[in-house]
């Protein structure tokens, strides 16, 4: 179902289950954040050979939240609700492990290292030689996935993004994910321990090499220790909508989750207030940087 509703500060639309987006009513500025893979609603169809508990390993836990202090600095927020396990925003639409599947994806599957190391935009593994699946998934419940919930939330980000690039010239987009403290088998980075931000701009391709040096000086003034491009350089998302020479600037962050998650039990710990009062003075400064246009 989705419902819409305005406030005198924010215009909210959800669509239940798949996503929820908000937007400042007045002072808007032309940037975005969104969160693609902090959704924790289970669909009804999901089902998976794992405990709930492993499933939830796999989502970057309370990121939307973290993040959603940029509203109150002119910020739209649009977040995911279905869990990345279901279907991954954060991948082209054919990166697909047809291995997965009943039969062959009918467009043509167009798998990459992703799909290879089992997060494709079909999960296979929620950890290494962790099948998430008993059975085959049939053609028709991929299909599905990508027009139910796929689908909306990039319509949704990209939707956004356009109206903010008509109305100021040039748009800001930051896609917010969390990490794991140490890389693991199915990363490239397997057994080492990795910074407190990673920022990323698929390597100069998806936004001006200026924003992604300012965004690494603010978060390393603030005591993080901060690496760009090393060791995400950015997927789907920002590859998708970064286009600098078009005004269209894409990066993604990427979170430690030691900064504030304990990862056996998936709850918040004493550091989410320092990070999440820290994330919403980078969304102040973030608006002055990008002002005027």
């Amino acid at each position: 179902m989705m419902a819409s509703e305005t406030s005198n500060a924010i215009r909210t639309r959800r669509v239940d289950g798949v996503l929820t987006e908000r937007h400042p009513v007045s002072g808007a500025v032309p940037i975005l954040f969104d969160s693609p893979h902090s959704g924790r609603t289970i669909p009804h169809d999901f089902v998976t050979a794992v405990s709930l508990a492993e499933l939830r390993t796999g989502e970057d836990a309370f990121v939307d939240e973290l993040v959603s202090g940029c509203l109150d600095h002119g910020i739209g927020l649009v977040q995911a609700e279905f869990p990345r396990t279901y279907i991954d925003a954060n991948r082209a639409v054919d990166d697909i492990d047809e291995e997965l599947l009943a039969g062959p994806w009918p467009d043509g599957a167009n798998p990459t290292d992703k799909s290879a190391r089992g997060m494709g935009l079909i999960r296979k593994h929620i950890l290494r030689d962790v099948p998430l699946y008993s059975e085959a998934l049939s053609i028709e419940e991929v299909a599905a996935r990508i027009a139910v919930f796929y689908q909306p939330y990039h319509d949704a980000v990209r939707e956004s993004l356009d109206r903010l690039h008509a109305r100021h010239g040039a748009v800001w987009h930051v896609d917010w994910h969390s990490m794991k403290p140490y890389g693991n088998p199915m990363n490239v980075d397997d057994g080492q321990a990795r910074p407190d931000f990673v920022v990323s701009d698929s390597e100069g391709e998806t936004a001006d090499a200026d924003l992604v040096e300012a965004v690494a000086s603010w978060l390393g003034a603030r005591g993080y220790d901060v690496s760009v491009n090393d060791p995400y350089k950015g997927a789907e998302m920002i590859r998708r909508y970064g286009a600098p020479s078009e005004g269209r600037h894409s990066i993604q962050v990427e979170i430690n989750r030691r900064l504030y998650l304990d990862p056996d039990r998936m709850r918040k710990t004493e550091g989410f207030i320092r990070l999440k009062e820290d994330l919403d003075a980078f969304s102040a400064w973030l608006s002055g940087h990008v002002l005027p246009v």
